[in-house]
């Protein structure tokens, strides 16, 4: 290593890796505040801080979803319920990704298929599902498609919005860099264009199965006898605040696991996302 003249060596360079401000897993810290949670339920239900109408015990809701699980509840086992909301939710989602991902691409290519498409979503997507809920009931009837239908548009425009959003995620160097190697139009949207959109649309679709399920109970009020969300309007007619939170520990589970899943995809499809 060369000296300068004062004979002194200059000073060496070295790489550090500093750790980006909440980096790392945060498991442990999660089931700490799950299981303080339930410590601090089961003591106030213990106690008799709140009546059990309000606030059941949480031996009563394990007691209700052992029951449903093994069809011993007087209504349908829970794998009924469960497996009809399944089919509901991932069907209107499946439905959405097909066709809003490539009307939010379309959003953000071309200014006119923008000016064709942002009206109609912005207007109804700041409308809650039961604003027009009586809506789609007179138009379609109570069969299954205005639940799926009420679904599907709750889903629709965050998808459609992430992926107009995601289309100008790449950088005019990328796009430029690729035009000077040769690359046609269509070549730098699909190689460029689409993969920096990737991550934000990966999220549009976590927030949007999350409207889905969200909406699950509203579109199993349209004359639904068999589902997640018609078993917790049903109960709350009786009051049976135990079968309540318990459907809704089912259908928080259900959307936190594919959530997870959802996550986990991310993180194989993008896996530079949060690296540059």
């Amino acid at each position: 290593m060369a000296e300068d003249k004062t004979g002194a060596s200059p000073p060496t360079l070295r790489t550090s890796r500093f750790k980006v401000p909440g980096e790392g897993s945060s498991v442990l810290i999660s089931v700490v505040t799950i299981l303080a949670l339930g410590l601090l339920w089961y003591l106030v239900t213990r106690l008799g801080l709140i009546k059990p109408l309000f606030l059941p015990a949480p031996q009563a809701v394990w007691q209700q979803f052992i029951e449903y699980l093994t069809g011993a509840a007087n209504d349908k086992p829970l794998w009924e319920h469960f497996a009809a909301s399944m089919a509901r939710v991932f069907l209107a989602f499946l439905l959405a990704c097909v066709t809003a991902i490539p009307v939010g691409i379309a959003m953000g290519m071309s200014r006119v298929a923008r000016g064709i498409f942002d009206p109609p979503i912005e207007f109804y997507r700041p409308l809650p599902p039961l604003a027009y809920l009586p809506l789609i009931i007179i138009w379609f009837g109570i069969d299954e498609m205005p639940k799926i239908l009420l679904i599907f548009l709750s889903c629709f425009a965050p998808l459609a919005l992430a992926a107009r959003s995601g289309m100008r995620s790449a950088s005019s160097e990328q796009m430029n860099a690729a035009y000077s190697l040769g690359a046609s139009y269509w070549q730098v949207i699909r190689h460029v264009v689409l993969p920096a959109a990737l991550p934000e649309i990966l999220v549009g679709m976590r927030i949007a199965i999350g409207f889905g399920w969200t909406t699950l109970v509203a579109a199993e009020m349209v004359a639904a006898s068999v589902g997640l969300g018609q078993m917790v309007l049903n109960a709350s007619n009786f009051l049976r605040t135990d079968i309540v939170i318990m459907g809704i520990i089912v259908i928080g589970a259900m959307a936190y696991l594919f959530d997870l899943l959802m996550r986990l995809i991310e993180k194989r499809l993008v896996p530079w996302k949060g690296r540059m």
